[in-house]
């Protein structure tokens, strides 16, 4: 039998992580079992301690074993963590140089929302894609420079490590994994007995693009603020640069080193989240919304629109109006 690892690292871990990590995979062993068959996985909690305080210290986790008791392990999950994220990776260094040795004896890791910083401090993603969740991109882009954050992506997969997005969307992740060490079959009996929806592959219509605005480079900044002000009026990139006092080559340099995105790439980014807006709680037409927002072309704006979002407009208003 395999043994699966859900580690509880020092520190303030997100329990809905652990807790249903822990059931989904004992469902999984349960309808193996019950079609005669053997359960596939020996599921753990592994900790830092013999007991970890988290939310805040309302609950409390009892790990089985310390990862220090651990020689060998065939798969490790990484729960989401609730603390800031200097001090948790600095705390959970031992755990981390546990990780890596266990991965070159062949072991798989698979990271839950913001369980990838963990993973990242590793080492193991330098080059690789990983996902985490939104509102924590920013954050992950200036710690971990190296690592090719895919800020959209549901689920990554490379190489035997696993990342997914944020929030609830780590449920697709387990599914994901359940499917590759069971079967089609029982992920999808989980799915069903849990009430989670299967083939999720984005994140993308749940974020909020708020833009990354803690880079200090007062120039940009104001670029940033004229375009989400005036996000409707036609914005040429050379005006926007002049009216910052750069020149046009160094402001797109500057603006991409601020930003990860081009001037041209932020504007479309600011346009579609003030249309977002619109469709959730106004009652205009969808034509109406792309005017005010600055595009006269309807095609271009449903096609930057669902690249964006991964929705058309109009299926964005069905999910998500009020």
């Amino acid at each position: 039998m395999k043994k699966l690892s859900v580690l509880v690292p020092s520190g303030d871990s997100n329990l809905i992580s652990i807790v249903t990590t822990y059931n989904l995979f004992l469902k999984a062993n349960e309808r193996f079992q019950s079609l005669g068959r053997p359960p596939v996985f020996q599921v753990r909690l592994v900790g830092c301690s013999a007991e970890e305080d988290v939310f805040g210290g309302l609950f409390c986790i009892r790990p089985h074993e310390s990862f220090q008791a651990v020689r060998r392990t065939d798969l490790m999950i990484i729960p989401a963590t609730r603390e800031e994220f200097g001090p948790y990776l600095k705390k959970n260094k031992p755990l981390a140089e546990w990780i890596t040795r266990q991965y070159k004896l062949g072991a798989e890791i698979a990271s839950l929302c913001t369980g990838a910083f963990l993973l990242a401090s590793t080492g193991l993603l330098k080059g690789r894609k990983c996902s985490t969740h939104w509102m924590a991109a920013s954050s992950f882009r200036e710690l971990f420079p190296d690592v090719r954050l895919m800020e959209d992506r549901l689920i990554t997969a490379e190489k035997g490590i696993y990342t997914n997005g944020g929030g609830f969307s780590f449920l697709n992740l387990l599914l994901y994994l359940i499917e590759k060490y069971y079967d089609r079959e029982t992920a999808i009996y989980c799915s069903k007995v849990f009430e989670i929806e299967m083939d999720r592959n984005t994140q993308s219509p749940f974020i909020i693009f708020t833009g990354q605005k803690g880079h200090g480079d007062q120039a940009i900044q104001d670029a940033q603020l004229y375009m989400e002000r005036h996000a409707g009026e036609e914005i040429s990139v050379d005006d926007l640069a002049s009216r910052v006092g750069v020149g046009r080559r160094n402001f797109d340099r500057r603006f991409r080193k601020a930003t990860a995105n081009t001037p041209a790439e932020y504007l479309q980014r600011v346009r579609v989240e003030t249309a977002k807006k619109c469709l959730e709680t106004g009652r205009e037409t969808v034509a109406e919304i792309m005017y005010s927002v600055g595009y006269s072309d309807s095609r271009a704006f449903r096609r930057t629109f669902k690249r964006v979002t991964g929705l058309s407009p109009v299926e964005y208003r069905g999910r998500f109006t009020h």
